[in-house]
Order: C-alpha cells, then sequence, then structure tokens
C-alpha cells in the first residue's frame, strides 16, 4: 500500500504524526480534577479532524502516581485527528464525515490552494454543507439555501438578502465554524522519533523482542519487527495502524505498511488490490469496562500492549472517550451480520481507488455477457453457411461458454470483494 497522504484537522496536543516545519503543536498540560469542560470557538481551535508468545513474566503493570503528584487527564478535544487521505478525496466536492462525534466537512479551497475543514451545518438552517457544492467561484455553497462561504468560514454572499440592503452576510451569525488543518505527506517518511517512557497521558512504548511497538495518543500505532536502532540501509518495514473514533461502537481506520525496500511494487499493484480482505467490547462492557482485567485472563507478555492500553485509558481517560457531543456512554445495538461485514457503505463508496475497479470490473462483467450472446448469435446467423464444419461450431459454442463462466465469475468477485461475503471461521 503506498504511504498515506493525510488530511489533518487539528482538534488543539502531541502532534499524530511528525508535523512540517511551521505547523504549531499543542501541548498536553497536567491539570487538576474535575475536568474542565471543553468550548467551542468559532475559526479557532479544532476539535477534529494487526503471533502471541508465551513466557514466564507477566504483562507490564503501570505505577500509581506519587501522592502529593498532579493528576493529568487526556483531553480528547486537544488532539490532531486524520480527517482521510488526501487521493480519497474529490476536490470538486465536500466530504462529509465525523469525529468524535463531531459532524464535519472537509472541502477544497481553490483560492487559497488548500483543504479546509468546516462544522457541518449551515449557520443558516443547520442543513448539511457536505451535501453542498462548489460554486463557480470556489466557494463552498450550501445547496438548499445557496448560502456560500470562503476558506476562513465566512459568509460571502445571501441569495435572499436584497442587493442594496444591508450587508446581512458580515454578521458574526453568518459565519460557519472552521478547524485548522494541515495536508501532511507521508511520502518519505521515517519512524516517527517518539519514545515514551512507560506510560504517560502522551501514550506508551513497548519492546516486543528485537521490535518495538508504540501507541500515541490518541488514536495512533505503529511498530516493526526490527529494533530502531537499525541500520537505515537494511530492509525496514513498519505497521501503523490510525484508529479514529467516530462515535460510541463506531470508528475509522486507516493503515498503511511504510518500508524502504521493494518501493517499485507501489507502481504495479493496484491500490485497491490492498484492500481486499482487509465484538470483544461488548463482552467486556457487560461485565463493566472497570471490571475488564477480572474478566479475562492474560497471563503472558504478549498480552502486555493490551494491558497497558487499558491501563492508560483507566488512568488518565477514567474509562471516557471525550465525545464532543453528549451522548449516551452506551455501544449501539450490535448490527446484523450483512451490516457488521459490509464493504460497500464502510469502505468501497468512500475510496477512489475501490470505486474505480469496481466500476471497471461491472463494465469488463457486462462486457463479457454481451460477447456470449453475441458468439451464439452469430452461430445461429452462420448456421450452415460460415460453419460448415464440427470443429467451427464447437469453437464458437466454447467461447460463449467461456466468456459466460468468465461474467459469473467475475460477479462473484465482484460480490465477495466489494459487497459483502459471509465469514465462517469453520470453513477458512
Amino acid at each position: 500500500m503506498d504511504p498515506l497522504r493525510l488530511l489533518l484537522p487539528r482538534a488543539q496536543a502531541q502532534p499524530l504524526l511528525p508535523l512540517p516545519d511551521g505547523v504549531p503543536a499543542p501541548s498536553v498540560r497536567p491539570r487538576h480534577v474535575p475536568r474542565r469542560r471543553a468550548r467551542r470557538h468559532r475559526n479557532g481551535a479544532a476539535r477534529m479532524l494487526p503471533a502471541s508468545a508465551v513466557a514466564s513474566e507477566s504483562p507490564w503493570t503501570e505505577q500509581e502516581p506519587a501522592s502529593g503528584e498532579k493528576e493529568e487527564r487526556f483531553d480528547w478535544l486537544d488532539q490532531w485527528y486524520p480527517f482521510a487521505p488526501v487521493e480519497d478525496l474529490d476536490p470538486g466536492a465536500p466530504h462529509g464525515k465525523m469525529v468524535l462525534g463531531i459532524r464535519v466537512v472537509a472541502w477544497y479551497d481553490r483560492g487559497a490552494g488548500e483543504w479546509g475543514v468546516f462544522d457541518d451545518a449551515c449557520p443558516h438552517r443547520l442543513a448539511p454543507l457536505s451535501e453542498g457544492r462548489i460554486d463557480d467561484k470556489g466557494r463552498l455553497q450550501c445547496v438548499y439555501h445557496g448560502w456560500c462561504f470562503d476558506g476562513r468560514g465566512a459568509c460571502k454572499f445571501i441569495p435572499q438578502a436584497p442587493a442594496l440592503g444591508p450587508p446581512v452576510h458580515t454578521n458574526s451569525k453568518a459565519c460557519v465554524a472552521s478547524y485548522p488543518t494541515v495536508e501532511y505527506d507521508k511520502e518519505g517518511g521515517v519512524p516517527m522519533a517518539v519514545k515514551v517512557e512507560d506510560s504517560s497521558v502522551n501514550g506508551f512504548a513497548s519492546s516486543q523482542g528485537p521490535g518495538y511497538s508504540n501507541f500515541v495518543a490518541p488514536c495512533t500505532y505503529y511498530g516493526s519487527p526490527a529494533s530502531k536502532k537499525s541500520e537505515k540501509n537494511k530492509p525496514h518495514i513498519m505497521l501503523v495502524f490510525i484508529i479514529v473514533p467516530v462515535a460510541p461502537g463506531r470508528s475509522r481506520v486507516m493503515w498503511a505498511f511504510p518500508r524502504n525496500f521493494g518501493l517499485w511494487l507501489h507502481k504495479i499493484t493496484p491500490r485497491w488490490f490492498d484492500h481486499i480482505g482487509v465484538n470483544e467490547e461488548r463482552n467486556f462492557a457487560k461485565a463493566g469496562i472497570e471490571n475488564w482485567q477480572k474478566s479475562v485472563y492474560v497471563p503472558t507478555s504478549s498480552d502486555g500492549t493490551v494491558v497497558a492500553f487499558r491501563n492508560w485509558f483507566r488512568r488518565y481517560c477514567k474509562f471516557q472517550v471525550g465525545w464532543a457531543a453528549p451522548t449516551v456512554d452506551q455501544l449501539p445495538a450490535t448490527p446484523t451480520k450483512d451490516k457488521l461485514m459490509d464493504r460497500y457503505w464502510s469502505h468501497v463508496a468512500q475510496c477512489t481507488s475501490c470505486s474505480a475497479a469496481l466500476k471497471a470490473m461491472k463494465a469488463l462483467e457486462v462486457a463479457l455477457q454481451v460477447a456470449s450472446i453475441a458468439v451464439v448469435g452469430l452461430l445461429a446467423v452462420a448456421k450452415g453457411t460460415l460453419l460448415t464444419s464440427v470443429a467451427q461450431r464447437a469453437v464458437v459454442v466454447s467461447a460463449a461458454v467461456l466468456c459466460f463462466a468468465a461474467s459469473r465469475w467475475l460477479a462473484d468477485f465482484i460480490q465477495k470483494n466489494f459487497y459483502f461475503e459471509d465469514y465462517v471461521h469453520a470453513y477458512k
């Protein structure tokens, strides 16, 4: 898979990944409990944006803070969050998503030559701006009543306002809340220079034999089978998972396997090919998340990172995700299997590579079906004329059968890989 090139809206703490020069990095500050209530600002702070080994030692456990020390709390709204890979965003249309319970929309501001992220609600009547369009002047236009906004969120045009009347579009109430963003290019990236001793509010680090893995709060996990001190000219590969909390029971996953060898494979392997084939928490919820360690058995060191994350989540988050909007702290109803394992709406519809591959394969399927019918028609028309021998007719019939069989195989491939395939572990 190609390295990730992400659009990062700023939610205000340690950056998710090393940022380009000149991009401000927020900071994590110790603070007292009770936790302060997060405030929302217009045009200000952004709230957005896969072997086990048995060992004799026990999993790592955290040390409690010494008495008298200030208790640190992780601020979920004070972070950077990835919105989407840039190559999956069409500059000619707005794109709506949800992060931490906040509905946001990203769109390309042609005038500024950069992506912007707004609240997905027009200040007029709260209609979703993600259903709007980019007008001929490069502004984001609400499709319902035509209000237009520039890259900073300022309203530039209200069709219903009289041309010679007061400039009501300049009122601050006509502005839409915007979020600072940065387009982060992971091309040519190196392992992140992040070193967290044991566990802190920023995350934790762990070693796994010669390799290592790190969790960088709030949503990044990366690791490598090689040592951090490996020579740069030696083959090196990493595993990177970015898991963005969307809403209770829902997360958005972005991943990559950056490496410093075999880079030519990126050019010959279709991006959609890497995306093919790629309920534990509900059981924890039944037992009570605070008692999860009593409900499971994690005796080996291979469970160390799981224990470390749970301890981090308990100590710095009090088992709570800092959703921006008020929400009931429970998981939604368990979806049916066809919805749980649906691929089209959860990925294909949002991925430009997979959407293009699906469109091409459907066209090929139709072409094969038409070809099989055409060959049979040719056989009927040419009967007794061109195709006189049995061998000639057999070749034509075989071609028709092969085209039809290929179309059926392709239809099954499309269904399983782009829509839904039931997965029964006993048969895999």
